[in-house]
Parts: structure tokens; C-alpha cells; sequence
């Protein structure tokens, strides 16, 4: 286990995994015999840092078991490739996914760690000759490659990123599928505030994207967030005395909270209304 796993098992309680997966999802592990909602997504879903993350507090609103399957740094790769995760969320009332960011996929450019899809692994011969110039030893994760591809060419780059969003939709309406379109997306829209961006987060997340799936979803909750730096809500995360700079970029307590009210507000309407 990473020193990063191991951080955050120390922190906020037991990780857990279902049946087969890999992907060691946040605790602790929940009975799945009565009616529930799964979770899934990355980094925000778990709940990196906080005690309570919002699957969590809409539970205690919408009546039903709301299972936490996010990961930390997954992806849609991670959840698309994992069977025992997607027939947990296929058997559920509903599936909550979260939109997740067009940088952190395997693609025709590039390939990523299996679960935390964060992670760059290697370049394929079309990035080599797209971009002959740079050594792609040099870059562990996606965000650090595409920054400093877009420095290097913002005309090369723009095919990358082309690719990157076609790789998104397609994959992102293979998973809709995969959980017979019982799904509500929530797209959490947030500007880390960084210098050097490749934009809002969820990265290269547009507009047009999210309304080319629409018809394939219950619905789409979309809220404006910010992080624990930005919202002045760091006061109750819980983090090591290495880990403030990335505890500054992740959603706090209060985010979480103001997010739970929203989704479980929707969630009623939906159950509600079907």
C-alpha cells in the first residue's frame, strides 16, 4: 500500500473493496442486501481529508443506503473496467456518478494506471511524433504531461485534447450504459486556482459534452464548489503535517455538507417523481 493510502486510511477511517476489485474504495464496507445508491467517482466522493464525505450526509436525508464506492484520483477507466463495481452499482436503486475529468483515460496518445487513472504510464508512438521534442520520462501525472505539452505547441495540443474528449464521451456513454442508464450525473464545477491550468475542473469537461449525454441520464445535478483554500473551510479536515497543500485543493467539511443537502434534495425529486 502507497504512503498515500496509508495516509488516508489513517486519517478518515478503514478503506474497503468489494468482491473482486481492485480499487480500495472509502469504508467501511456496507451490507448490500437492502435498497441502496451507489456513489461513484473520484477523489471528491471519497472524501479525501474530511470525516463525513457527502454520499454520507444525503443518506441521512433520502432514506436509502448510499454505498461510497469513490476512489482516490480514479477515473472513468477505473470504473469502466471493474466488473464487481459495476454490478454492485447495476443492482442499486440508482447510481450517482460523478463527472470525472477527459485527462485521466488511457487513450490513443497515452496510457494510465488502471485504477488511480491520475497516473501516467507511457507514451504511445502518436504522442512521440506529435511531439518528438520531449521526453516523456520526465511525467508521472496527467495534468504535469498536458501543461507542458500546451506550453510546447497550443496547435499540437489541441489535437491531444480533441482526442482526449472524443475518449471521454464514448467511454462515459459505454459506462451510462453498463448501469442501464439509472444514473444521475454530478458535475462538480470548481477553478483550483493554479497558475498554470489546463482550466475548471473537472478538466476539459465542456458544456457540449455533458449535454451530449443528458439523454442518455435520470438527470444532471450541476453545482458550483470550491475548495477547503478558497471556501476558508480547512478547520475540521484531517490531514498529516506533510499533507496541507493537497488538503488546500480538496473540498472541506462545509463543501461536503453543502453538497449532500443539494444531491439528496434532487434525489427526493427523482425517487419522487419515478
Amino acid at each position: 500500500m502507497s504512503y498515500e493510502l496509508k495516509s488516508v486510511d489513517a486519517f478518515v477511517g478503514e478503506l474497503c473493496s468489494y468482491g473482486d476489485s481492485r480499487l480500495r474504495v472509502r469504508g467501511p464496507a456496507r451490507e448490500l442486501r437492502d435498497p441502496y445508491i451507489s456513489f461513484m467517482g473520484s477523489t471528491e466522493v471519497f472524501g479525501r481529508f474530511v470525516e463525513r464525505p457527502f454520499p454520507q450526509g444525503a443518506e441521512n436525508q433520502v432514506g436509502l443506503s448510499c454505498i461510497n464506492l469513490g476512489g482516490v484520483n480514479a477515473g472513468v477507466d477505473t470504473f469502466l473496467q471493474d466488473d464487481s463495481l459495476l454490478e454492485i452499482a447495476a443492482r442499486g436503486e440508482l447510481t450517482v456518478l460523478q463527472v470525472m475529468g477527459a485527462q485521466n483515460l488511457t487513450n490513443s496518445f497515452y496510457k494510465v494506471h488502471p485504477r488511480r487513472n491520475d497516473r501516467f504510464l507511457r507514451a504511445y508512438d502518436a504522442l512521440s511524433h506529435l511531439f518528438p521534442e520531449v521526453d516523456f520520462t520526465d511525467f508521472h501525472f496527467n495534468k504535469h504531461l498536458l501543461n507542458s505539452l500546451r506550453a510546447v505547441s497550443g496547435e499540437r495540443f489541441d489535437r491531444l485534447r480533441r482526442d482526449l474528449q472524443a475518449t471521454w464521451s464514448t467511454r462515459m456513454t459505454r459506462l451510462i450504459a453498463a448501469l442501464d442508464g439509472r444514473v444521475v450525473l454530478l458535475w462538480l464545477r470548481y477553478d483550483v486556482g493554479t497558475a498554470v491550468s489546463l482550466g475548471a475542473s473537472p478538466t476539459l469537461v465542456t458544456e457540449a459534452m455533458i449535454d451530449g449525454l443528458r439523454p442518455r441520464v435520470a438527470g444532471v445535478i450541476e453545482l458550483e464548489v470550491s475548495t477547503a483554500e478558497q471556501a476558508e473551510d480547512i478547520t475540521g479536515m484531517i490531514f498529516g503535517p506533510m499533507e496541507l497543500p493537497t488538503a488546500r485543493l480538496m473540498l472541506g467539511p462545509k463543501e461536503h455538507d453543502r453538497i449532500a443537502d443539494a444531491v439528496a434534495a434532487r434525489l427526493l425529486k427523482f425517487m419522487a417523481a419515478a
